[in-house]
């Protein structure tokens, strides 16, 4: 029995990933967190980590101890909302600037995300931020703590991109002088790019890079250069998609899942003119995060995705095959997985969700 096949049985029968002999990595605890959200590698091998009630912590790969950063700016914890994710400048090692995303407090009890950018000290005893700045506003705020999306993703040519939700919303997805159900690209200052496929019609217009999202939770770039995003679907009809800009992705008028109160959603394939997501999920998988892998450490898996599964339980390697892609394998985890990344020598980084998720080293057997 091939090993996909095995991964699949189990995670029907909701075995853990602690039962099963064949995978072919090895799991190592390196640390645990309160409500842990996002994670990035600093140039000396230690990492950041995010949680959501609004901590940064610096987390020595030594002995799993974490060192709390002070100045970190407030935000409005609950529901999916708090602290978010955390990326480094593409020139960190030069100017030591960072970049969160945040759920923030507005008026008469409405609240949206934010992304700001400060200067980390590192110094031993004087671990904090500096110079905070917010750059980037979800536009308009709204009532509710939900689908903030705010993952952070540079680009090589060091343009940074923000995915937005549309704040469980529907209808701001489609709406253009809003931000929200957005995929973002902006200058490092948060200033937008002329060559924005939107850029002329200025405002927050501007910002656009690509619409129709729902809860965009996970975004990267391929060894090509090309956008891809996973994003939570209604009830049913979680996407993978391969992120063009100026394209429309149809939320909320097309979906292959449907509302939660049953109503039904027509299917992307009643709407060409909308871009049709590359792979979808019915039943959910509930993405938390993405990856595309470039490491050594896995030579069989360089150029292959992985999706952080919360409802799952799982991490999810997905193939590509130019602008096409498919799920390739399961690996049931036995705890909801918020967030994935590649580490500096290649290893695979996991963070599980809620209270005591654990931070997860996987490497070769």
């Amino acid at each position: 029995m091939n090993r996909l096949l095995i991964t699949m049985l189990l995670f029907f029968t909701g075995a853990c990933a602690s039962e099963v002999s064949d995978y072919p990595f090895t799991t190592e605890q390196v640390a645990s967190f309160d409500e842990p959200w996002a994670m990035a590698f600093l140039p000396d091998g230690r990492l950041l980590v995010t949680e959501k009630q609004g901590r940064l912590l610096i987390v020595s790969m030594d002995d799993g101890s974490s060192t709390p950063v002070r100045g970190v700016p407030a935000v409005d914890y609950g529901g999916q909302g708090g602290l978010g994710d955390v990326a480094l400048h593409p020139e960190f090692a030069e100017n030591g600037r960072i970049y969160l995303s945040y759920a923030e407090a507005g008026d008469n009890d409405t609240r949206g995300a934010a992304v700001a950018r400060a200067t980390l000290s590192l110094t031993p005893g004087s671990e904090a931020l500096s110079d905070v700045d917010v750059i980037w506003r979800q536009d308009p705020k709204v009532s509710g703590r939900g689908h903030y999306g705010h993952r952070l993703l540079f680009s090589e040519d060091g343009h940074l991109f923000i995915s937005s939700g549309e704040r469980q919303k529907f209808d701001p997805a489609q709406d253009m002088d809003g931000n929200l159900g957005k995929i973002i690209r902006l200058n490092d200052d948060g200033s937008v790019p002329a060559d924005n496929p939107f850029a002329e019609r200025g405002g927050v217009t501007a910002q656009i890079w690509s619409l129709g999202h729902r809860n965009p939770l996970g975004i990267a770039f391929d060894a090509d250069g090309q956008l891809w995003n996973i994003e939570m679907g209604p009830r049913g009809g979680d996407e993978l998609n391969r992120v063009i800009q100026g394209k429309n992705y149809g939320y909320p008028i097309v979906s292959n899942g449907r509302h939660y109160d049953g109503r039904d959603i027509p299917d992307h394939d009643t709407r060409p003119e909308f871009e049709a997501p590359k792979v979808w999920w019915t039943p959910v998988i509930s993405p938390g995060g993405f990856m595309i892998y470039s490491g050594r450490m896995f030579p069989e898996w360089q150029g292959d995705g992985f999706i952080a599964g919360l409802s799952s339980e799982a991490l999810i390697r997905i193939e590509f095959d130019g602008e096409n892609a498919r799920e390739a394998e399961r690996f049931p985890m036995g705890k909801r997985i918020r967030a994935v990344v590649e580490g500096p020598d290649g290893a695979i980084w996991l963070l599980e969700d809620k209270e005591g998720g654990r931070l997860l080293k996987l490497t070769p057997k």
